[in-house]
């Protein structure tokens, strides 16, 4: 029993079967002749060259004739199936149905990589993987050859994918590639076209599921925060006799919220860092990497009279905060700045805002600890950064990454950037005047131009990211206050209620809303796909050209003699004979 194969130079595989063939009837024949000849004749033979290389070319006219007929028996259909799809299983072609890149193409690799999420922990390399290998056999009783076989498989997939040994766990993903591989309100499901690294139909670990857009939770109640604390010394609405403890109620519970949001990732930092690196580089999440820093500083704002006595606050407060801020806005705004792959026009979206806000909050937080010069600093630079995002958002410049029509609700922080910036500018020269007004005309404006288009906000699942709308809606109602404190009205008190309304509404709402998906249904945290994605899309066959109707219709436009002559030539002798070439 025996399986041949030869491969021309054309590069073609020609199969043979695999059956037992009986041994050439005519070379037995021969060599029974002559060895009855040897025995008959008695004469001894006088070897000489001449006759040793005759019987040399004889003995290769038959090793040939046997080969040959090897080759000209035909292939069974059944074999030749078979040995085809023997073929197409080595070739480990990545399926693109449910198990994503953690398959790996086959079930027994599949079992044996199932749950391996070492790929993104601290400080991990292909080596340190493959040292685990050997207590993965002990566990699981899989042999030397499996495992030699998946890492076979691993390392095809990986250069199938256009990663190599030293590049699969860099997280520095093209920008570019985010906006072709996701979607979703903020760019976090996959498309159903790509493929990615870890497994689709499993549970990943808890850390590698908590997303930075959890400190979204954290803007909205902070928030919260300042606008009751506003609402009960606000001269515009002490009629309302608001009780501060609501202020002290909504400050605790946002700086517990804080507290466990920031000791769970600081853990996901330990253990998988590289996922962590994905979050930076991802055009969205990067810019919540602000969103810790601002919160501080939403706590420091807002701080009930009871915890802390009316007065100025310590500087260190300040330099504590405001030290990140700073830093990530050299480093991005750096990148806005030089070009290359994540300058603005290609990164740019709405969530750019939240990077903005940060220098308007600190400004507000100087102004309250007494540096009204380092506050005038930061309201420059956010205002200047503002009009770049604001312009380069508006006109979206053709060669730009599209904005996915899933992405509409994150237009809500168009509305939080101005209206802190007049809020900025209030706290630091000591009133609402004429440029805090038109920051806060703006934002109003903005905001009406997003009710009117209730649309852009319906027809989406909840994630903890819908937490990062709420902050501006509060914003805007701060400045409102500030606004019916400077122009007192019936108008103005009006607005700021109405406004205060909707955005304690939609906070409240979010909140039972978090809770029921967190603690009954369990689905707050699914599978966060949008990290493992890969660097480059799976290349896709290309499918056959398809004739369109502008064609036949120009054929059928032509004139009878050229019809005729090119009929004529396509039946030609050597128009066919060109043809039958190129087939083969």
């Amino acid at each position: 029993m025996k399986e041949t194969a030869r491969r021309s130079p054309t590069g073609i595989t020609h199969f043979v079967d695999i059956h037992e063939i009986p041994e050439d009837e005519e070379g037995e024949e021969e060599q029974e002749q002559e060895q009855e000849q040897e025995r008959t004749t008695n004469k001894p033979t006088k070897t000489t060259a001449t006759g040793d290389h005759q019987k040399q070319e004889k003995r290769k006219v038959r090793e040939m004739k046997r080969q040959n007929q090897y080759f000209r028996r035909q292939v069974s259909l059944e074999t030749g199936f078979s040995v085809l799809n023997g073929e197409r299983r080595e070739r480990n072609v990545l399926p693109r149905s449910g198990k994503s890149f953690g398959g790996f193409g086959s079930a027994a690799a599949y079992e044996g990589r199932k749950g391996d999420f070492s790929i993104f922990r601290t400080k991990s390399n292909l080596v340190r993987q493959n040292s685990k290998l050997p207590l993965r056999k002990e566990k699981s009783g899989i042999n030397n050859n499996n495992i030699n076989n998946v890492d076979a498989q691993y390392h095809d997939h990986a250069f199938a994918f256009g990663l190599d040994d030293e590049s699969l766990n860099k997280s520095s993903v093209p920008a570019g590639r985010y906006f072709a591989a996701l979607t979703g309100p903020e760019l976090d499901q996959v498309k159903e076209s790509e493929d990615i690294l870890l497994p689709k139909d499993e549970i990943w670990p808890f850390l590698l599921r908590f997303p930075i857009g959890c400190f979204g939770i954290c803007l909205g109640l902070s928030s919260q925060a300042i606008l009751w604390r506003a609402l009960a010394t606000s001269p515009a609405t002490k009629s309302l006799h608001i009780s501060p403890l609501i202020n002290l109620a909504i400050w605790v519970l946002a700086l517990s919220v804080l507290i466990a949001v920031f000791i769970t990732y600081l853990l996901k930092c330990a253990f998988y860092l590289e996922a962590v690196k994905r979050e930076y580089f991802h055009p969205v999440r990067v810019n919540f990497f602000f969103a810790p820093w601002i919160v501080c500083m939403f706590l420091a704002i807002g701080v009930p009279p009871c915890v802390a006595a009316e007065g100025p606050l310590h500087p260190a407060l300040w330099c504590s905060f405001m030290a990140p801020i700073v830093f990530l806005d050299l480093k991005i705004y750096g990148q806005w700045l030089s070009g290359g792959k994540r300058r603005l026009c290609k990164v740019a979206n709405p969530s750019s805002h939240l990077s903005v806000v940060g220098n308007f909050v600190g400004a507000i937080l100087a102004a309250k600890v007494g540096w009204e010069e380092a506050g005038k600093f930061l309201w420059a630079i956010g205002f200047a950064h503002y009009l770049v995002v604001f312009v380069t958002l508006y006109q979206r410049l053709p060669t730009s990454e599209a904005l996915p029509k899933e992405l509409h609700p994150v237009y809500s922080m168009f509305i939080a950037t101005p209206a802190a910036a007049s809020i900025a500018w209030g706290a630091i020269y000591g009133e609402f005047d004429g440029l805090a007004r038109t920051c806060f005309f703006i934002a109003l404006f903005l905001y009406c131009s997003l009710i009117v288009r209730i649309n852009f906000f319906r027809g989406f699942r909840f994630s903890v990211a819908w937490w990062s709308y709420t902050f501006p809606m509060t914003t805007a109602s701060i400045a409102t206050i500030k606004y019916a404190e400077e122009v007192p009205s019936v108008i103005s008190k009006g607005l700021a209620l109405s406004l205060s309304f909707m955005s304690s509404t939609m906070v409240s709402v979010l909140f039972v809303s978090t809770l029921v998906h967190a603690f009954v249904w369990q689905t707050l945290f699914p599978n966060d796909l949008a990290i493992a994605i890969t660097k480059t899309r799976h290349s896709k066959e290309k499918k056959p050209i398809k004739k369109k109707a502008y064609d036949i219709r120009r054929w059928t436009k032509q004139s009878p003699l050229s019809l005729v002559s090119t009929i004529t030539n396509q039946n030609s002798p050597d128009h066919n004979h060109a043809h039958a070439h190129g087939e083969k």
